[in-house]
């Protein structure tokens, strides 16, 4: 029972009002404060979130999981294809060969990632066949020289099927007239879109007319290969690269998608720390409400304080209930902001849509972003994490203010009484 009076006393004066209203103002603002910043933090990254997941299903749905080059060229790729295939977590493997390059036209010049493949095995790596708007991947044929692109290089260049474009290699040709750079004209026979970045930058050909554009003879750079689980490409390629190359059958080079596009998602991971940083300053400032409040309620509670401790508390039961008190405001804004920002992440994209259709506004433009809708996923250990840092706040805001009414002496309070 004795334990219990500080629990009690400290809810009671979070309940009861206040002599001097200013204290009360400033403890709402602390609890509003709390609420908003909760609020908020869920509400972003679960948006953030959505994106990363946007990213990640539309970008590894077109490019391979995974790549084993052999140095320089890769000569019998349908053998080692069966080899790698043979493994448990591996879904198929093409060959490929891939490069960098300008691709331009009348219109303009566009750096691109040239990627060589034979239309037949690319299904079973990529899903880009299914996103074709103009034409098909099976279009490329050998010797024709046809390439498929993404839509919105081809708006750029303002091409479109049968259109003629030039693609540069970053090599020199020496002839009799001088150095010139490798160049070859294509004719565009596919267009794709994806809705990512792959829709600005990348650019397929057939592997045979790779193999002749870069020198390559009856050889590939590697395979691609698909696998179960996107998150364990990197452990199975490197699992695969170190296996074939203990064979003593040449030296193998493993990557994952993780090399190739982590620049993208660590973009993506940086944007989402920083912006959780920054929001966490509204729970700070909410903090500072709290520190504010506790203090202006122990300058007005002190000859409370004094007949509590003349009644038999101890000092370390004062701090007990100033901390049980403002520990109180942090719990209900943390709460009330888990539970709205809970809600708000599970329908922001539909809040979203229905205000611009009462607006009449298109925030994101398809026809300019690669999206249409604001995506969210809203993570259980995000707004576990959230919550538990505003609630560890809210207590440590509470320290300093209950320390200083633990220290006020009984006699000295209520000498003027």
């Amino acid at each position: 029972m004795h334990s219990s009076v500080p629990l009690f006393i400290g809810l009671r004066y979070t309940r009861s009002k206040r002599r001097n209203q200013f204290i009360s103002f400033v403890s709402g603002f602390s609890l509003f404060g709390m609420a908003i910043g909760v609020f908020a933090l869920i509400v972003v990254l679960s948006v953030m979130n959505g994106f990363d997941r946007e990213l990640k299903n539309r970008i590894l749905s077109v490019i391979p999981h995974g790549f084993i080059d052999q140095t320089p060229r890769l000569s019998d790729w349908s053998g080692l294809a069966d080899r790698v295939a043979a493994h448990p977590e591996v879904v198929a493997a093409a060959p490929y060969i891939a490069g960098f390059g300008l691709i331009s036209r009348d219109y303009g010049v566009q750096g691109v990632s040239i990627q060589g493949i034979l239309p037949a095995a690319q299904g079973q790596v990529s899903v880009i066949g299914r996103h074709m708007v103009l034409g098909a991947v099976e279009d490329l044929q050998p010797g024709q020289y046809g390439i498929v692109l993404g839509n919105l290089l081809a708006r750029y260049l303002g091409v479109a099927r049968g259109d003629k474009v030039a693609l540069t290699l970053p090599e020199i040709t020496l002839t009799p007239a001088g150095a010139f750079p490798r160049m070859k004209r294509f004719t565009v026979v596919g267009v794709f879109e994806v809705g990512a970045q792959v829709d600005q930058n990348l650019v397929m050909i057939h592997l045979a007319d790779a193999q002749k554009l870069y020198r390559y003879g009856d050889g590939v750079q590697g395979l691609q290969l698909k696998v179960d689980d996107i998150y364990r490409a990197g452990p199975v390629v490197a699992e695969l690269s170190q296996a074939l190359s203990a064979e003593g059958a040449g030296r193998y080079v493993s990557k994952d998608w993780s090399r190739t596009q982590g620049s993208l998602f660590q973009a993506v991971k940086m944007e989402k720390t920083v912006i959780t940083v920054l929001l966490m300053i509204i729970v700070a400032v909410a903090a500072f409400n709290i520190v504010t409040s506790l203090v202006l309620m122990v300058a007005d509670k002190r000859s409370d304080i004094a007949v509590l401790r003349t009644l038999g508390l101890s000092s370390r039961q004062v701090m007990a209930i100033f901390i049980v008190q403002g520990s109180a405001v942090g719990v209900i804004g943390v709460v009330i902001g888990a539970v709205l920002g809970t809600l708000a992440a599970h329908f922001v994209g539909d809040l979203a849509n229905w205000l611009e259709r009462i607006l009449g506004l298109s925030v994101f433009d398809p026809n300019v972003y690669f999206i249409s809708r604001l995506p969210s996923q809203w993570r259980l250990a995000d707004a576990v994490l959230i919550a538990g840092c505003g609630l560890v706040i809210s207590v440590l805001a509470t320290l300093y203010p209950a320390f200083r009414a633990s220290r006020i002496e009984p006699a000295e309070a209520l000498r003027y009484e």
